[in-house]
């Protein structure tokens, strides 16, 4: 796509014109997703956001996997407590220690259920019924900020033993991997991503 065209692309209001922002709408914010080390980094960052922007979690997102050692969830599992330290001393991610005691919690708890289900993958998607939700919204105003799926979730997770796992959080979860179309519908992904 030419700088021009890309200027006179429709998209989602959220996108804004910073050039990650954009490249995350573009790219992989709907896509459904499958893979479980993919699932379980957008728990982790979904979490570590909330009460932050997106745009300042992406622009950290390549510092988180460095210091989480790409999402392995079995090595997260494992942090000791002098790991936590130098995570909280890590500049390049957000330094909450409630949320960096949350991902390695929300890891121990990712494995028992990749031990239950075979695939995390198989287990979050139950909520959707293991297809995309396509919604019709045409403003932006207009997407909720939790559906009943997604109060489903939160409380199957939190059940589970994972943290930072609100209603909200699990449903900005719902959007970014893809179980829920949230694209409004006049832009150029709503039906990019319908077909995916």
């Amino acid at each position: 796509m030419s700088k021009k065209d890309e200027c006179q692309v429709k998209r989602c209001r959220w996108a804004g014109e910073e050039r990650g922002m954009v490249a995350y709408h573009d790219k992989e914010w709907g896509v459904p997703l499958h893979s479980d080390r993919k699932l379980f980094e957008f728990l982790i960052l979904e979490g570590a956001q909330a009460g932050l922007s997106w745009s300042t979690i992406l622009k950290k997102r390549s510092s988180y996997r460095k210091a989480y050692d790409n999402f392995d969830p079995v090595k997260i599992a494992r942090y000791t407590p002098k790991r936590v330290r130098e995570l909280l001393g890590d500049p390049g991610i957000v330094r909450n220690r409630l949320k960096v005691a949350a991902s390695i919690s929300n890891a121990q708890a990712f494995l028992k259920v990749k031990e239950e289900f075979g695939r995390f993958d198989t287990y979050i998607w139950q909520f959707t019924g293991g297809e995309t939700k396509q919604n019709r919204f045409r403003r932006m105003k207009d997407l909720p900020a939790h559906t009943a799926q997604s109060d489903a979730m939160c409380k199957d997770l939190k059940q589970r033993g994972f943290r930072f796992v609100g209603s909200t959080i699990c449903y900005a979860f719902m959007q970014a991997t893809g179980m829920v179309n949230d694209h409004t519908t006049d832009c150029f992904r709503y039906r990019e991503v319908q077909g995916s």
